[in-house]
């Protein structure tokens, strides 16, 4: 799921692109700021879906085998468990997946070579002919080789990877959300009934969190000006050109969050885009960013111009 700090970084990240645009469209933007986010959902349809395809790419191997020249009675009579797994068969059956393949409009018959290189691998696995062997099938134990093509078979093919670097821009940032909403799923299923099973929501409370990445977004743009101001009197003497552009956007975020946010403590806030700095700017933003902060902190406090709705909310 996507907690806050994703939602940050998907702001950041648009406005990143708002500020490289001539067209300086905040409405245009901020439907591509929920867009993206959106992506991370369909992304996780993507990986589930192929995930089945792989599990059902059994039958197609099963007939390869018969229709060998001279097949072997093996090849006559192939363990078709995988085509059966219960967790597969039980996603195959939700009415929330099928929307969702049905809405992304979802087909890796694209490219059928990924599924069958993913079968192919699972295929000479030990762990396959271990899930073979074993007798067990409840659904507990139908996740185990799920879990096994997941993380070792598809996230380690560089050619599967390649096809959702391709398809997803923010694959890099996104892939790890993706992999945590994949590994909630399998946990989340634990009915025989189909209809009792839930995907992984995108986020714990996306009414609130849609209106908290929405309102980033939108105030950090539309008070720009004024938040540039406050940046440029604590930072006079810094030539403005050798202040990266995301140490600015992350500053001015904060200072977003400061005023706009009264239920978000302002420890939480500083630290937030103080590690955000770490990962996305230069070495020296850290610290950079932390001097700056501090000083217009001070004066917005002197000013009484934070207002935090809860006790200690306020203290850094």
């Amino acid at each position: 799921m996507l907690n806050r700090r994703h939602l940050r970084i998907k702001a950041l990240q648009t406005i990143f692109a708002w500020q490289m645009d001539s067209k300086k469209d905040i409405r245009s933007f901020e439907k591509v700021l929920m867009q993206s986010i959106d992506s991370v959902y369909e992304m996780y349809i993507w990986m589930l879906s192929l995930i089945l395809d792989v599990t059902e790419y059994t039958s197609n191997d099963a007939a390869e085998r018969a229709n060998k020249f001279l097949p072997s009675a093996e090849d006559l009579n192939p363990n078709l468990k995988l085509l059966h797994n219960k967790f597969a068969n039980l996603l195959k059956q939700n009415p929330e997946f099928a929307s969702a393949v049905k809405k992304y409009k979802i087909d890796w018959g694209f490219d059928p070579e990924i599924t069958k290189t993913a079968f192919s691998e699972l295929k000479k696995s030990a762990e396959y002919a271990a899930y073979l062997a074993d007798s067990n099938d409840d659904l507990e134990s139908s996740k185990d080789i799920i879990k096994f093509l997941f993380r070792k078979i598809i996230l380690k093919n560089p050619n599967i990877v390649q096809v959702f670097e391709d398809k997803f821009i923010n694959w890099p940032v996104d892939h790890e959300v993706m992999k945590g909403m994949v590994a909630k799923t399998l946990k989340n299923f634990t009915f025989d009934d189909p209809f009792k099973n839930k995907l992984t929501v995108i986020s714990q409370d996306w009414e609130e969190d849609s209106k908290f990445v929405r309102d980033l977004f939108v105030y950090t743009l539309q008070n720009e000006a004024k938040y540039n101001e406050l940046i440029a009197e604590r930072t006079k003497n810094w030539e403005s050109e050798r202040i990266a552009i995301v140490d600015t956007i992350l500053m001015k975020m904060a200072i977003c969050e400061l005023l706009n946010f009264p239920s978000i403590p302002v420890k939480v806030t500083i630290n937030e885009y103080l590690d955000l700095s770490k990962d996305y700017s230069t070495p020296k933003s850290n610290s950079f960013i932390n001097g700056i902060l501090d000083k217009i902190l001070a004066d917005l406090k002197r000013t009484n111009s934070i207002k935090k709705s809860g006790r200690g909310l306020i203290e850094d």
